[in-house]
This record gives C-alpha cells, sequence and structure tokens, in this order.
C-alpha cells in the first residue's frame, strides 16, 4: 500500500460513497472503484459492505482506517519538518 491508497481509502470510508470520493479526489468513480478492488485484493480482506448507496467500513476496514490515517499524518508532518528544514 502506498500513500496514493492510504489517502484513496480513508476519503472513500470518511465520505462512504465512491463516486462522492471521486470528485473530492479529482478521479473517475470507475478507477476509484478499481483501486479499491485492488487494494483488498492485496491485503486478502473486504474493506467495506455494501449498505443500500453506502459504503460501510468491515470490521478489517475499521482497523486499516486508523492505520491509514496515522500513516498521512506521519506523512504530513515529515513534509513539514523536510520543508522547515529547508
Amino acid at each position: 500500500m502506498d500513500l496514493r491508497h492510504a489517502r484513496t481509502f480513508v476519503t472513500v470510508a470518511e465520505l462512504g460513497s465512491v463516486s462522492k470520493a471521486a470528485l473530492r479526489l479529482h478521479i473517475a468513480q470507475p478507477a476509484l472503484s478499481r483501486q479499491i478492488g485492488n487494494l483488498e485484493q492485496e491485503l486478502g480482506f473486504k474493506l467495506f459492505d455494501r449498505v443500500g448507496r453506502r459504503l460501510v467500513l468491515t470490521g478489517e476496514g475499521e482497523q486499516l482506517l486508523g492505520d491509514c490515517r496515522s500513516l498521512l499524518n506521519c506523512a504530513i508532518q515529515a513534509g513539514l519538518a523536510g520543508q522547515a528544514g529547508a
């Protein structure tokens, strides 16, 4: 998993919709759906269950969401530290 996939996953999880996340991330909806499917395949478990028109995190997805948020926060902090040192 790279930072782009982590950001994509967090956005879909927070918005509960691939189409809304695609708009926010300026990515085509089918491409975003493929990214989530590829991530699920890479990890070996489902991240979301579909409930009506919304996506709801699975238990594994909930755990991964916390990890991804931490990862993205670390990346932001590293970027800020790099800018301050430049």
